[in-house]
């Protein structure tokens, strides 16, 4: 098994000077800078234009829906590609659009409010490309405009890493393919849908800070947390679990248009929050000139990266493919690193992608990580090992951040996240061991552990960990919270003694560990398909110390047509799942 960093930990929180702030001035790019040694080297330049993959529009732009046909020709089946799309679109009225959405293409207004951009049309994703399956709809995004649907009702058909943020349908919007076919989870935040959701065939789903006019059904798990108009908490039948409000929560930065100027609009944290953040207006935040950013474009190595990290410049990558052979190292307060069109970073000599000192306020966005054919011991770490200061004023952030180990080609990383620093906020992440692509197999991309908290007052909202050789997520800060949890067991484990762990018939989904005083978590799933031998028995889905203070609300496991079982839900609650139909075991309330 494996052994805990620390066993069990005594941490105490430090508190930062408040001259410690102001020392992180932010630096305007010049044209030399020093090293430690005095030397002067050539400093990086902010600014600059958004290089060939980011596509900009007006409603004077000529044939917009021939352009946005193109890429989605190029990207509709393209599951991995390594092009790389945005498409932005200037505030305004547009007519007569229908905005099919593929891989790795992120779609977005560039005003300050959803409002500001208006498309008389929609922003379509379906699944005709894999026969009207939507479970394979990943790495896509539509953020910051307004839909007046032609039919009355908008098509997001997805399922994990494609986040339908900060929109506004004047209508309704449908979870479900064509044909309600199947699709497995997704994400909306920040939005408003003025009429009925219709989630259909979506196994689960995850709505945060949101207006909505309705929602139709539930299939497993639907989880709300802060949702104007959502369903009243009514888990397992129908399967609602509803937060009135989000305890945490500070929307994803964004790029938008001052004038002529680009800007990147950095929202305020929220505290209870409960509806959308635009709704009267401009939200709360600030406002940072492009020229106080480094637009990394492809070609860029992490020296360059760092150096402009280290300069004072915050980092916006553009849509690519980033090689790097040294890791990106962010230890400056309040550094915004923003990815467009789901920039995605490989780590190709068994470095960590990306480490984030113990300072408040880094936010990290809109990025994929994926892991190299050399192994990386982590490819993400927030803080390092004993972080103690406290951010509970300022935390740091990720958002949209996505971790895939395989799929693109062989791929191995012994665990994918680990946080450290306190009062992380990890809103909507998808950590994915390939179970399909290249370079995937029980050994080929080797992937021992998803997720690790170490840091105390973490908040989770919108955690998709899927499919690792033994823990999922495993957790040892205090005061932990999760709401919504999504989780599929390695699909390819070749035999029972494969997953063994010690006494215990497979490693669990989710695990608390026993130094854990105080935890809750709220809607939260996994399930298992064994279908390499489907004989295999998960002793549980979840596994956490029986404390007073650790609680779980609305838990599920499920096994998918009868390809392995789960013995219990957690610990040694909840019945089996058994038979060849998919039949979920349910725990309302543990202990």
């Amino acid at each position: 098994m494996h052994a805990p960093p620390t066993a069990p930990r005594t941490r105490r929180r430090t508190r930062a000077l408040g001259f410690a702030a102001l020392a992180v001035a932010m630096l305007m790019s010049v044209p030399t800078a020093q090293t430690a040694f005095g030397e002067e080297v050539q400093a990086v330049p902010g600014g600059g234009d958004l290089g060939p993959n980011v596509h900009v529009f007006d409603p004077s732009t000529p044939d917009i829906q021939g352009k946005v046909d193109a890429i989605f020709k190029k990207q509709e089946s393209a599951q991995f590609g390594t092009d790389r799309y945005a498409l932005m679109f200037k505030p305004g009225t547009y007519d007569d659009i229908n905005a099919q959405i593929g891989f790795y293409t992120q779609i977005a207004g560039l005003g300050l409010n959803p409002n500001d951009t208006t498309f008389n049309g929609d922003v379509t994703v379906d699944a005709g490309w894999f026969d009207g399956n939507a479970t394979q709809n990943f790495w896509r995004s539509a953020e910051n405009l307004t839909l007046n649907p032609v039919s009355g009702t908008n098509r997001w058909a997805v399922s994990q890493a494609a986040p339908f943020r900060r929109m506004h349908v004047k209508g309704g919007l449908n979870l479900a393919p064509d044909g309600y076919g199947w699709a497995s989870g997704g994400y909306i935040a920040d939005s408003k849908i003025d009429g009925q959701v219709g989630p259909y065939s979506q196994q689960q789903w995850y709505t945060r800070d949101s207006s909505v006019g309705g929602w139709t059904n539930g299939v497993w798990n639907m989880t709300f947390s802060g949702v104007e108009g959502a369903p009243a908490n009514s888990f397992p039948e129908p399967p609602y679990t509803t937060l009135d409000t989000t305890p945490i929560s500070r929307e994803k930065p964004f790029l938008h248009l001052d004038g002529d100027d680009y800007k990147v609009f950095v929202p305020e944290k929220r505290e209870n929050a409960r509806g959308v953040s635009w709704a009267a207006g401009t939200p709360a935040g600030e406002s940072i000139p492009l020229d106080q950013f480094y637009v990394v474009k492809e070609g860029a190595d992490a020296a360059t990266i760092n150096a402009a990290v280290e300069q004072g410049l915050h980092l916006l990558f553009t849509p690519g493919v980033y090689h790097i052979d040294e890791t990106i190292n962010i230890d400056r307060a309040d550094t915004v690193a923003l990815g467009l069109g789901l920039a995605t970073i490989i780590p190709d000599n068994g470095v960590t992608a990306i480490k984030v000192g113990d300072v408040s306020g880094v936010k990290l966005a809109g990025l994929l990580v994926d892991a190299g054919p050399v192994n990386s011991e982590t490819l993400i770490e927030v803080g390092p090992e004993n972080a103690s200061a406290d951010h509970s004023a300022n935390p740091t952030s990720l958002q949209d951040v996505f971790v895939r180990i395989g799929g693109a080609g062989p791929g191995k990383a012994t665990t994918s996240i680990v946080v450290n620093s306190d009062d992380t906020i990890i809103d909507h992440t998808w950590v994915w061991r390939a179970d399909h692509g290249e370079g995937w197999g029980w050994e080929t991309n080797r992937a021992d552990y998803g997720v690790r908290v170490n840091g105390d007052d973490v908040l989770a909202t919108g955690l998709f960990v899927e499919h690792f050789n033994k823990y999922d997520v495993e957790w040892y800060g205090e005061r932990g919270r999760t709401i919504f949890f999504q989780n599929e067991k390695a699909y390819d484990a070749p035999n029972q003694a494969a997953i063994q762990n010690g006494d215990t018939k497979g490693y669990a989904a989710y695990r608390v560990d026993d130094s854990v005083e105080q935890h809750e978590g709220w809607g939260m799933g996994s399930y298992c398909y064994y279908n390499v031998d489907p004989t295999i028995i998960q002793e549980h889905g979840f596994k956490a110390p029986v404390k007073p203070g650790v609680k779980f609300h609305s838990l599920i496991v499920v096994s998918l047509g009868g390809n392995g079982q789960y013995e219990h839900v957690i610990n040694d609650v909840g019945s089996p799942t058994s038979g060849p139909d998919t039949i979920p075991s349910q725990v309302v309330n543990f202990p």
